[in-house]
């Protein structure tokens, strides 16, 4: 049940009498028409804008609008009062029992209250982290790895169908460093001394790769030139780094659904399909790109190349997709790989990047856009840097690494569930620090302890009520007088509540998982203030003298448990039910 989307439909049934009767013209587009919580809750219980958006198709005053709407809307025992406020808003006041049957709904639906329907069951493709395959994932690839699975979580809270998938960047340059770099440790495993020259990779973590690189060939690569050994050394390391980044995934609990390999689509003829669609619709000529923004005509060589007309899609300049010298640039396999999303037939396409991606986006929208004739949208998340903080200080590099703190480091010093809801309590275009002695703090500083500590006084109150011999079964929660709950908290933690399946869509249909986490803090505030007042107000109490009220009481504080854990599940972090 979502309150909100009821109200609206009130409200959308109110202007349809109001265009039968005359009063409004026939036609009039509603889908702008919004019912959502006021910016000051002294205003009311909830605010349209309906009056605001049709005053000009309408071609009447706002506030006009607003007092026949006003007038109707009282027609119905949901709605007290209906205000009209400045130039046309219209502020809602609702009966308390509507908000009082919220704990029965909450109850009722249990872990599917909030699920919503909006995504149709369209199925939606999230590629996120995409790390290339040379070593451990560090602490940018978290944030990445965290927003792309609870989005990933949310969407399917929302109704679509969606694949996790990470694609493999194991077609370039880099993977042919990391095999030279793990030849060095082979031969390292041989007793030699390593020759790790500027542009490899220096960590340790690749010791073992040569160690097991001596296991498999022995002494057969030793003294050999690359030629002999570079192809079967690229693979071997591949799929040991591969198997390296899925430990970590694992610890960080993402699961992916599909792993894509750049490599595949060479020598497959996918590329060469890609591109000859694009030429097909008149999208790919050979021509001259203009120089670079701060280039001058005399340092820049102009070459012909084979370019992809993407400005015809939204992007500021054309993009080569193959050089000068025949071979293919790297955002041709890219435009295949995509081209391969839309032949499988997702409805959508979501790309988590990292910040260093910016300039990638418009190009990467303009080919999927030209691919499927523009029916499939391609969203792409840029991931904001993360800064690691402890004792007052950036953190340090991992050994281990050579030269990055690694997802690894991370979750083995603040844990997986307090890892990915730090990730996610700032947008992901905006920079975050995670400080690691803020992150483990027990205070309301600290975000995750905050909704933990709500979760888990929820629980301690249902264990308090058994120990009283009070039932506090759902159904019997659900059965007892709500109408109890009056008091001005009581009723804000109430419409808190409420506001979570308006919440999930709003959240889904802008790819924005951090609204949970936000929303979250905000319903432990309230818990914990009630829970407060209760120090001082004994009839705010959970717990009463007689079974009635307090089962009444309790059902309020086991609907905001419900939600809690709901919310939770979709950041991909445990509910905690007690803290010592």
């Amino acid at each position: 049940m979502n309150l909100f989307a009821d109200i609206r439909g009130v409200v959308v049934d109110a202007l349809g009498r109001m265009q039968a009767e005359g009063h409004l013209p026939q036609g009039l587009d509603l889908s702008a028409v919004a019912v959502e919580p006021p910016r000051d809750a002294a205003h009311g219980d909830m605010a349209t804008n309906a009056a605001m958006v049709l005053a000009k198709p309408a071609g009447q005053p706002p506030r006009a609008i607003a007092e026949g709407l006003a007038h109707r809307l009282l027609d119905d025992p949901r709605i007290e009062g209906a205000d009209v406020a400045g130039p046309g808003f219209l502020n809602l006041r609702l009966a308390p029992a509507v908000w009082q049957g919220v704990v029965r709904d909450v109850l009722s639906a249990g872990k599917s209250y909030g699920r919503s329907k909006i995504g149709q069951g369209e199925r939606v493709n999230v590629e996120f982290v995409s790390a290339n395959p040379t070593g451990p994932m560090h602490v940018g690839h978290v944030r990445g790895a965290v927003v792309g699975d609870a989005l990933s979580n949310l969407l399917a809270f929302a109704g679509w169908n969606v694949t996790r998938e990470y694609y493999i960047n194991d077609g370039g340059a880099q993977v042919d460093v990391l095999a030279r770099s793990a030849y060095e440790r082979y031969r390292e495993a041989h007793g030699l001394e390593p020759e790790i020259r500027e542009g490899l990779y220096p960590g340790d973590y690749l010791i073992p790769v040569g160690e097991a690189l001596k296991a498999k060939y022995g002494d057969d690569l030793l003294d050999k030139g690359e030629q002999y050994w570079l192809a079967e050394v690229r693979e071997f390391a591949t799929e040991m780094m591969m198997q390296m980044i899925r430990a970590d995934l694992d610890a960080l609990g993402v699961r992916m659904d599909v792993y894509s390999s750049e490599k595949a689509l060479y020598g497959t003829g996918e590329i060469e399909a890609a591109i000859e669609e694009l030429r097909a619709a008149g999208l790919i000529y050979e021509g001259v790109l203009e120089p670079p923004k701060g280039k001058t005509p005399e340092d820049w060589e102009p070459r012909e190349q084979t370019l992809f007309r993407s400005t015809l899609h939204g992007d500021d300049v054309d993009r080569p997709v193959k050089k000068s010298d025949g071979s293919w640039t790297y955002f041709a396999p890219d435009i295949a790989y995509h081209y391969n999303k839309v032949k499988r037939g997702f409805d959508q396409l979501i790309d988590i990047f990292g910040a260093d991606h910016g300039g990638y986006v418009k190009r990467m929208k303009a080919a999927v856009s030209a691919l499927s004739q523009g029916k499939v949208p391609l969203d792409i998340k840029l991931i904001q840097l993360v800064k690691l903080w402890k004792n007052g200080e950036p953190f340090k590099m991992s050994k281990r690494a050579g030269t990055f703190v690694t997802l690894r480091d991370v979750v083995e010093m603040a844990g997986a569930d307090v890892t990915r809801f730090i990730m996610l309590t700032r947008k992901n275009d905006v920079a975050l620090d995670f400080d690691f002695d803020k992150v483990l703090e027990q205070s309301k500083d600290n975000p995750v302890f905050y909704v933990q500590y709500a979760n888990a006084r929820v629980n301690s109150v249902l264990r308090r009520a058994r120990e009283a011999g009070i039932a506090c079964d759902d159904p019997v929660l659900m059965a007892a007088d709500h109408a109890i709950l009056t008091h001005p908290a009581e009723m804000a933690l109430l419409k808190k509540v409420a506001e979570w399946p308006r919440l999930v869509e709003i959240a889904a249909r802008n790819n924005e998982p951090h609204r949970v986490a936000f929303y979250l803090y905000e319903l432990a505030s309230d818990l914990h203030g009630l829970w407060n007042r209760g120090n001082d107000e004994l009839s705010l109490r959970f717990i009463q003298d007689d079974a009635a009220t307090s089962q009444a009481k309790i059902a309020l504080v086991r609907s905001v448990g419900v939600v809690i854990c709901s919310g939770l599940a979709i950041l991909g972090v445990t509910p905690v039910e007690e803290m010592r």
